[in-house]
């Protein structure tokens, strides 16, 4: 049995990319490649990486969501 990955607004950008196949490119899509290169990726949270790049969070958790529901 598999646990159900669940990713929220304050989901850690750095947890996301190491537990859902494919986020890393949602992250890129909407943050840039910066972000890969950020010791900020391993503490901040989606919510405030949204912020800090002037997106909606929750466009975010939608395609990141679709990511992990397709793979199940």
């Amino acid at each position: 049995m598999t646990t159900k990955i669940e990713v929220t607004k304050d989901s850690v950008i750095g947890d996301v990319i190491k537990s859902v196949p494919g986020a890393e490119d949602v992250i890129r899509k909407y943050f840039g490649s910066g972000c890969f290169t950020c010791p900020g990726i391993n503490m901040e949270s989606i919510s405030f990486g949204a912020a800090m790049h002037n997106v909606d969070p929750e466009k975010v958790i939608s395609d990141i969501t679709a990511l992990i529901e397709k793979s199940s």
